[in-house]
């Protein structure tokens, strides 16, 4: 007969709880390209076409759409202000996903700088959509931007800790 013991049930329990817990804190991974349809980034006219070659459509607000669907155009907006000189201010992200209408009172912003008065080792930045929303990472600590769609806090909330108010 087999018996188990209190203790390493518990700790199994315990783990087994942890790991569900924190598959919830990774992004999705991007699913990976398909070798069958190369995307086509070229805006010559390809051999053989008549007119100018198709491109693809830039992400546009789905204000009926999901987080998920949303994603695109907030990840779009994100690099272009990384790509800009004001890669570590918050206020940056936050103006330039206002100006791509996104809802300004449904984002949130952590602090440009440390309390002590440093510049930030990363910021990060969020929108509520629905019960979900889209967050942003950025800074010096974190390398290329990153974007990611996760659970709303049960607050309502996005971030937790310490956040700055928007208030401009």
């Amino acid at each position: 007969m087999i018996r188990l013991h209190p203790r390493p049930v518990a700790v199994l329990a315990v783990a087994a709880a942890l790991a569900v817990a924190m598959a919830g804190c990774t992004p999705t991974p991007s699913p990976a390209p398909s070798a069958a349809a190369p995307e086509v980034t070229s805006s010559a006219p390809l051999p053989g076409a008549d007119g100018p070659a198709a491109s693809p459509s830039a992400p546009a607000l789905s204000p009926t759409g999901s987080a998920t669907e949303n994603l695109a155009l907030f990840t779009q907006v994100v690099e272009e202000v990384w790509g800009g000189a004001e890669q570590v201010s918050g206020r940056a992200y936050i103006d330039a996903l206002d100006a791509a209408g996104f809802d300004k009172t449904a984002m949130q912003v952590t602090p440009d700088q440390t309390v002590i008065g440093n510049p930030a080792e990363s910021i990060e930045f969020s929108v509520r959509w629905g019960e979900e929303c889209l967050v942003g990472q950025v800074g010096p600590s974190i390398g290329d931007p990153v974007t990611a769609v996760l659970p709303g806090l049960s607050t309502g909330d996005c971030l937790i800790g310490q956040t700055r108010p928007i208030d401009w």
